[in-house]
């Protein structure tokens, strides 16, 4: 019997068709809005009835495009957007014109620290090696913007590794900071699907003094482990000054509205030495009680 070679597949891809249908002869069916493909129509896609279809995309295109990348892990790094690197901080107290913009400044110089120590943790955990199969772990993941978020991608850059970048489009102007990976700068609309994206991959996640967008995130993912909707992974806390300024934790367990346990879901750590070495003890703890390997 002669070899017969099946055909992978009959129909066009979708990139063909939609090629075809910029040449469409112009008459005035194929002229009104009815007659274009569904998925080359932008103001069917952003009809209020197709929300759902656009958070399935929403979803879909940055895992697609990490797992293309061959990114199995990342750590994510929260942060404000605000905390400046310590060579433009003393501008915030220049430009201060009374005692309390000049106390805030102070408080944000003092808190510039972190951004060095945001961009070492990155270098450090950029440099985890690759498995077996080729995947890469802990890949740096910050919310893409400014101050240490900045930091955090900087630091993969400094040591030449590849970073994701995670903005979201807000009513004033946010563009990626210059450091992420283009490939892995990724734009979102919906605040829900950002955040699960941050914590899809996360094997680790550093929150450094932030404002209402870092409680925001880190909140959901003390609540996820809390509740166990999904399995322990390092958290920690940078400043512990900073954290039992703003946040009494203690008080929380004095009320009776958390339980003791529950402040061991996170850990407080200064340096980057300090918050890599708790990652690797707490996945060496992990191996000793469970040697077997992950399905």
């Amino acid at each position: 019997m002669t070899e017969t070679r099946v055909p992978s597949r009959v129909f066009a891809r979708a990139r063909q068709d939609a090629a075809s249908a910029k040449d469409a002869v112009s008459t005035p069916q194929t002229e009104n809005p009815a007659y274009a493909l569904a998925f080359q129509d932008m103001d069917f896609l952003l009809r209020e009835d197709l929300r759902p279809v656009r958070f399935q995309l929403e979803l879909m295109k940055p895992e697609l495009l990490l797992e293309e990348a061959k990114i199995a892990s990342t750590f994510v790094m929260y942060g404000s957007a605000r905390i400046p690197e310590p060579a433009k901080a003393q501008a915030l107290l220049e430009m201060a014109t009374d005692d309390k913009s000049r106390r805030i400044a102070e408080r944000l110089i003092e808190k510039s620290k972190y951004y060095d120590v945001a961009r070492e943790l990155a270098a450090k955990v950029s440099n985890f090696p690759r498995d077996e199969a080729g995947r890469r772990h802990f890949v740096v993941c910050s919310g893409g913007g400014p101050s240490i978020m900045e930091a955090a991608n900087r630091g993969a850059a400094d040591v030449g590794a590849e970073s994701i970048g995670l903005n979201i489009v807000l009513p004033h102007e946010q563009a990626p900071n210059p450091y992420v990976t283009p490939s892995l700068s990724f734009q979102f609309h919906y605040f829900a699907l950002r955040k699960m994206h941050f914590l899809l991959h996360a094997r680790a996640l550093a929150a450094f003094p932030g404002g209402f967008g870092t409680f925001d995130e880190l909140f959901e993912l003390l609540t996820l482990i809390q509740t166990g909707k999904i399995k322990p992974i390092p958290v920690l806390l940078f400043g512990r000054a900073f954290w039992q300024r703003v946040v009494n934790f203690d008080a929380l367990v004095e009320e009776g509205v958390v339980s003791e346990r529950d402040l061991g879901i996170f850990t407080y750590v200064e340096t980057a030495d300090e918050a890599w070495d708790a990652v690797q003890r707490f996945y060496q703890e992990r191996l000793e009680q469970d040697p077997t390997p992950p399905a």
